[in-house]
């Protein structure tokens, strides 16, 4: 039985709300601004016949995470906005109960006979599995709730979210409204996927949009908005424009800097559905130039008591890129013997045109570096330590490896070494050491410093 009441269920009729304006299902002119931060911005425009005496539009099909402080309406001179109100009623047997009480259903009542009739009667009471209904004859019965039977939803239930908006138009007309709001659980990432060969390497980028907001969208314009926007509790309240003009969206393939920020504009309509991730293609050059850099950051030599031994980080260097960059992943890759290898992964920031990449792939196998302080002569104003550093070099390429070791850049310190270095990132003494194939390197450096 409650299988059956629930294929009824799909049949109902939705009731329309007396004094409603009509709304048509087309909707133009839509768009979406994505924004890297769980935000989206929609726009959409439909068609409106509105007579005087009537007092209400719905709009329905709002997100359900819509922000309705950020709602944005576009209307006639010809009508005014007094109020809105957001409604969603998810449909659920105990609504629909709640909904007929004091109403005609229909209810299956099993015979003498064990068959199956229907009665018309009025809902008296909803209270669970077992409800009141009043009979024609004017009899009480108790019946269950999965035996009743509907034949509409009530207009005072809305099982799309919906925007209500309360009105007064001065004449009847047809026209456009236009509606723009704020959504959440909507965002996009970027991935990137960087193949290296002998010679060069290419770089292809890949927007991963995130979908969960309540809506799906259908062949919409879709732009995306790449840094970060400051975020306030509230936007901006319910607006009315005047004398609004309808563009048509543009086709234009185009990258542009705006404000301080990246625009996207994808070249071709999509749909995102509800709670799916979609992925375009946005991004791809090829012919990048590429080396690769070997890096150890060590300890400060002024604290170092004991023996410790560091790993070293291999880095993949590219040339500047003539385009910028969304934050995101970036997978390296490489070709071994004809098949495909994953070197690492690196995350970067949102990165300008002609800006350098330095991608950390992982540490390097063959690569070690010992630091052992071998004399200390501290006295109780000042440090004083040697150092000897060792670099290993376990592989069959000679390497070049950069250590990097914190120490003030004070006047008053000194370093003695015979080794050359360089201050690098403010305080980090920096040695470029050149180790062969299946050998070690060493070295020793004395720090002095105030205390």
């Amino acid at each position: 039985m409650q299988r059956k009441s629930l294929l009824l269920l799909s049949t109902l009729t939705f009731c329309t709300t007396l004094f409603s304006a009509t709304l048509s299902q087309e909707i133009k002119n839509n768009s979406l601004v994505v924004y890297n931060s769980n935000l989206g911005l929609v726009h959409e425009e439909r068609d409106l016949s509105i007579k005087k005496s009537d007092k209400e539009i719905i709009y329905e099909g709002v997100a359900s995470s819509i922000n309705t402080d950020s709602v944005n309406i576009q209307l006639s001179d010809a009508i005014s906005l007094y109020s809105q109100q957001y409604r969603y009623d998810k449909l659920t047997l105990h609504k629909l109960l709640e909904a007929h009480i004091g109403k005609q259903i229909t209810v299956n009542i099993s015979t003498k006979k064990k068959k199956t009739k229907q009665i018309k009667a009025t809902l008296l009471s909803n209270s669970g599995n077992s409800v009141l209904v009043q009979t024609e004859e004017n009899k009480i019965i108790s019946v269950k709730s999965e035996d009743i039977i509907f034949e509409t939803i009530p207009q005072e239930l809305m099982t799309k979210p919906s925007l209500i908006w309360n009105v007064k138009a001065t004449k009847n007309l047809h026209t456009k409204v236009a509606l723009e709001y704020l959504i959440n659980n909507i965002s996009f990432k970027s991935d990137y996927l960087l193949t290296i060969d002998e010679q060069s390497a290419s770089l292809t980028g890949w927007i991963n949009i995130n979908n969960r907001s309540g809506k799906s969208f259908h062949d919409t314009k879709l732009t995306l908005l790449a840094g970060e926007i400051n975020r306030e509790q509230e936007y901006y309240n319910i607006k009315v424009q005047r004398n609004i003009a309808f563009s048509t969206p543009s086709y234009k393939v185009e990258q542009k800097d705006y404000q301080g920020y990246h625009i996207y504009t994808i070249p071709f309509r999509v749909t995102l559905a509800n709670n799916e991730k979609t992925q375009i293609k946005f991004f791809s050059q090829k012919n990048i130039s590429t080396y690769t850099e070997y890096e150890a950051t060590l300890n400060n030599p002024l604290y170092l008591n004991s023996e410790l031994k560091s790993n070293v980080s291999q880095y993949v260097k590219l040339s500047p890129l003539n385009n910028p960059l969304p934050k995101g992943v970036i997978r390296t890759y490489s070709k071994l013997q004809k098949q495909t290898v994953l070197l690492g992964e690196s995350k970067i920031e949102h990165t300008p045109r002609n800006t350098p990449l330095a991608l950390k792939i992982g540490t390097n196998f063959d690569l070690k570096v010992t630091q052992t302080p071998i004399e200390r002569d501290d006295s109780s104003s000042w440090f004083n330590v040697s150092v000897k550093y060792s670099v290993t070099n376990s592989s069959s390429r000679e390497k070049l490896v950069k250590l990097l070791i914190p120490f003030n850049n004070k006047k008053s310190s000194k370093i003695i070494t015979d080794e050359k270095y360089r201050f690098t990132k403010g305080n980090f003494v920096t040695f470029s050491i050149r180790v062969k194939a299946n050998s070690t390197k060493s070295f020793t450096v004395n720090y002095e410093s105030k205390k």
